[in-house]
């Protein structure tokens, strides 16, 4: 288990962190989420000793960390880590021998992982002559090479197609199912709510929110319908008491329920108002439970992504 205990870090005037404690358990999928400038990064930093913090602690099984446990550590960080000149399969080979491996083993390894993720074909390349997609592709290999215990990666999402982004998420799924702990930050909200059980958000460096992402829909009390009526714009709904209209697109009308509204009732209003073509019951989304933590965090003047 990873334990951050009481981190803070200041850059001159600018508080990075204040006072953050968070546990990521392994075996599971943990986002860590925030705003820009939030703190995320400067946390995985600290983890990694490539950041002092003020003040607290990093802890790994309940020992301190140290280079010996930074070692079976893997680390992704937003900028670009790797050597821009150098081949890519002797650039992942060199790290995995900087994290313990024999030779051989290390090779082997990085012959594998570029497999995996689809760039063993420009394993001979230097990476700068690679897409932004394909280094990150590489620099993800770079964290996974030495089979590490603990997994952390700041925007790994960033530049990847689709297809590299259904691929990235089953290998994170495939490490924490064996037993790997996996912590990331992504602002692509809706990914994290597919992909994490449980989520951290902070905000000016200190944790507004954390859960399992199940826990804290549910904990919302209250649900959202979403209402598609034929030709009608939203105003039938805007005068049932205990309904608010949150939003409209071309999938609906999305409607934030209190918990004591009764969804077939605003259903028959729906029908009412003309041809229901689609409709759905669905809890909070975790974009909208984020925007909600850093809002009553900060005070009402002050907008989110300052």
């Amino acid at each position: 288990m990873l334990e951050l205990a009481g981190l803070s870090r200041r850059y001159g005037d600018v508080v990075a962190l204040d006072d953050l404690s968070l546990a990521v358990m392994p075996g599971r999928l943990f986002g860590l989420l925030g705003p820009n400038g939030a703190g995320k990064s400067t946390a995985m930093k600290i983890v990694f000793g490539l950041v002092r913090a003020d003040q607290g602690e990093v802890r790994w099984g309940g020992h301190l960390v140290g280079q010996a446990e930074r070692e079976r550590f893997g680390y992704l960080p937003e900028e670009r880590g790797l050597y821009p000149k150098m081949k890519v399969r002797g650039q992942l080979a060199y790290f995995g021998q900087l994290h313990g491996l024999p030779r051989d083993a290390a090779v082997a390894a990085t012959d594998a992982w570029l497999d995996r993720l689809g760039v063993a074909e420009r394993a001979g390349d230097p990476v700068d002559s690679l897409s932004l997609g394909n280094q990150q592709r590489v620099q993800l290999a770079a964290a996974l090479v030495h089979d590490p215990d603990l997994l952390v990666l700041d925007e790994p999402f960033s530049g990847l197609d689709p297809v590299a982004v259904d691929a990235l998420a089953g290998v994170l799924a495939e490490r924490a199912a064996a037993g790997t702990t996996v912590i990331f930050s992504s602002h692509q909200l809706d990914l994290v709510e597919d992909l994490c059980e449980v989520v951290a958000v902070v905000d000016q460096g200190r944790l507004v929110l954390s859960g399992a992402v199940a826990d804290l829909k549910r904990a919302a009390g209250r649900r959202v319908l979403r209402v598609l009526v034929e030709g009608v714009d939203d105003g039938w709904a805007r005068d049932i008491h205990g309904v608010a209209v949150a939003g409209r697109d071309h999938h609906g009308t999305r409607l934030d329920l209190d918990p004591t509204v009764d969804p077939m009732a605003v259903m028959a209003r729906a029908a009412s108002a003309g041809r229901v073509v689609d409709f759905a019951l669905e809890l909070p989304r975790l974009s909208q439970l984020f925007r909600e933590a850093v809002q009553t965090h900060r005070p009402a003047a002050e907008p989110v992504g300052r």
